[in-house]
């Protein structure tokens, strides 16, 4: 199977994934004008689970390297698979409601809270977990990422209030998501051997931890999905009948499309944890915040009522989360 060699590629792949993680709720702002978030979510949930299988064919069979996909999903021990299964589940609650929080208040408000406040957190519970880097870079890193999301959170309530609306209930599911968001990756770590080249029997390989995580994805969206479709906390009520009435060739791609984006952030996370760490891997990922900023501050339009007097704080907000991930990086050199 392909596996990363050294540190310098791993960073490479995380900031990949940083791209990807960052980008992929573009497709649900494109799509959420004809076509309810709800159902936008069961074909990104369909996405992923295909990304992952594909990786698992393909960059999960090939070379000389650990154990084939099909052999580590023969051998794999069940404790391990449902670690991996878990983490599926915790990350769909916890993506849910941040695709809640994107509806009411754009991607410029739910990433730098939500994913930044999962930043803090996931760094931390992986630090825990699997320690590695130098603990003052790291976790100074966390703390300035900290403070952009304060800055992004105060600039939010100036918008709204030049604005003369709004709700902040946006930044409530965005916390929520947020403090979900912190723990699903651990799951998935623990679940993989930590060698992948010569991976201890039973434990699994990242290819196949993936491709278990994204089946607690798809799984468990028949319980959080379908609540959210019949009871929803934002939006109108729809139903699976919608899902064919309402669909079409486009918009289901659309769907697909933020799943596989997110997917393949996902996958070249995990591949980069050897090398990276996983707490160095989760926290680069996680810069994802800043790419979703930019979208929602420069495309988007999001802070277009934040008032004149107050919009130092948008640079401000972008210095401190650059400062951070330089901080983050730098971990696993000193």
């Amino acid at each position: 199977m392909f596996i990363i060699e050294n540190y310098n590629t791993a960073i490479f792949f995380c900031f990949i994934t940083m791209l990807c993680w960052g980008s992929w709720a573009n497709t649900q702002k494109l799509s959420s004008q004809k076509w309810p978030f709800q159902l936008f979510y069961w074909d990104y949930s369909f996405g992923i689970l295909l990304l992952t299988l594909i990786f698992g064919l393909t960059l999960g069979s090939n070379g000389e390297l650990g154990r084939s996909f099909i052999d580590d999903l023969s051998q794999a021990e069940l404790f391990y698979m449902q670690s991996a299964f878990i983490g599926g589940v915790v990350f769909n609650l916890a993506n849910l409601l941040l695709v809640i929080a994107i509806e009411i208040s754009g991607m410029a408000i739910a990433f730098p809270i939500g994913i930044g406040i999962a930043l803090v957190l996931g760094v931390f519970t992986n630090y825990i977990s699997f320690p590695g880097g130098n603990p003052l870079f790291l976790f100074g890193g966390v703390l300035l990422v900290a403070l952009a999301i304060i800055i992004d959170g105060f600039a939010y309530k100036k918008t709204l209030q030049n604005s003369g609306g709004g709700s902040t209930k946006g930044i409530l599911f965005s916390i929520a998501a947020g403090i979900a968001m912190g723990f699903f990756y651990k799951y998935v770590a623990a679940s993989m051997a930590p060698d992948f080249t010569s991976p201890q029997a039973g434990k699994l390989t990242p290819y196949t931890a993936l491709f278990i995580f994204s089946i607690g994805v798809l799984l468990s969206n028949f319980l959080f999905n379908t609540i959210n479709m019949y009871r929803p906390f934002f939006g109108e009520r729809v139903s699976f009948g919608d899902y064919i009435k309402l669909g079409n060739t486009k918009l289901h791609f659309i769907g697909i499309l933020g799943g596989v984006i997110w997917g393949v952030g996902m996958s070249f996370s995990i591949i980069a944890s050897e090398k990276a760490g996983p707490a160095i891997a989760y926290g680069l990922g996680q810069g994802a915040t800043m790419v979703a900023a930019i979208w929602g501050v420069f495309i988007w339009k999001e802070f277009k009522d934040l008032p004149k007097n107050y919009a130092w704080l948008i640079p401000l907000m972008f210095f401190f989360f650059i400062s951070g991930l330089g901080l983050i990086i730098l971990a696993k050199l000193f």
